[in-house]
């Protein structure tokens, strides 16, 4: 059971190292705690507050996927996070509940992200990146990310389209997909400037906002799907397993 707690607002300095492409379990220091909207130099059991780290590798909500969650421990004392969001420049708040001791300013405290959750999201956004080149394939180029939601339980696929998607289009989505996955190819990510990126043929996320460099995520040799990315990924397709539609549906 999870309390929310809004994180949103906060005057935050400084930024966050994202560390979570490599390892799930890392160290950090606070440097900063909030409590009710304000900064606090110690955050004390019971309070539902905000710990920011100098590096983390919890990832934060961007780009459709949901924020992480764990937990952060130092000599028996343990701040649960419930959510991971992005505040002001670059800055990672880790959201959520401190279940025993305290933890202060400038300690040092472990990090680990809730692996299996992870995990499974990570199998959930690849397919979005799967089901985007599918959906293009079958549709045509013109269809157009307009948002998405990748969390460990599904994932949710918004774009435009004129008219109701066929069950015989569906089908042959989910076909390529799978076929895809059994093709077990690797999936690459790397850094790169913007008009190298464009040159690839690499497709943004509508509404984004992109810097000079990118992290660009492409699928085998770069045929089937190259897009910008800074979400977490599987390492091949074939660790998905499986891909199926349970539901579509248009809105005005």
């Amino acid at each position: 059971h999870f309390t929310t707690v809004d994180a949103g607002g906060l005057a935050i300095d400084g930024s966050t190292e994202f560390t979570g492409y490599e390892r799930e379990e890392d160290r950090g220091r606070v440097t900063a705690l909030f409590l009710n909207g304000e900064a606090v130099d110690v955050l004390d059991a019971g309070d539902l507050g905000v710990v920011v780290l100098d590096n983390t590798p919890f990832y934060a909500e961007s780009g459709g996927q949901v924020g992480d969650r764990g937990v952060l421990r130092k000599d028996g004392c343990e701040f649960r996070v419930q959510d991971t969001r992005k505040q002001g420049d670059g800055v990672f708040a880790h959201i959520g509940l401190m279940a025993q001791g305290e933890i202060g300013q400038s300690d040092n405290v472990e990090a680990l992200v809730d692996e299996q959750r992870r995990a499974a999201t990570r199998l959930n956004h690849s397919a979005t990146h799967l089901m985007h080149a599918a959906l293009r394939q079958v549709l045509g180029d013109h269809v157009q990310q307009k948002g998405s939601l990748v969390d460990p339980e599904r994932l949710r696929f918004d774009f435009s389209w004129g008219a109701p998607v066929s069950k015989e289009e569906l089908r042959e989505v989910e076909r390529l997909v799978n076929a895809a996955i059994i093709r077990n190819e690797p999936l690459s990510k790397e850094y790169m400037a913007m008009d190298d990126a464009r040159e690839r043929g690499a497709m943004a996320l509508f509404g984004e906002k992109y810097g000079d460099t990118v992290r660009v995520v492409t699928v085998g040799d770069g045929d089937f799907s190259v897009e910008l990315c800074g979400g977490c990924h599987v390492d091949r397709t074939g660790d998905i397993g499986l891909f199926a539609v349970v539901s579509e549906r248009g809105e005005a």
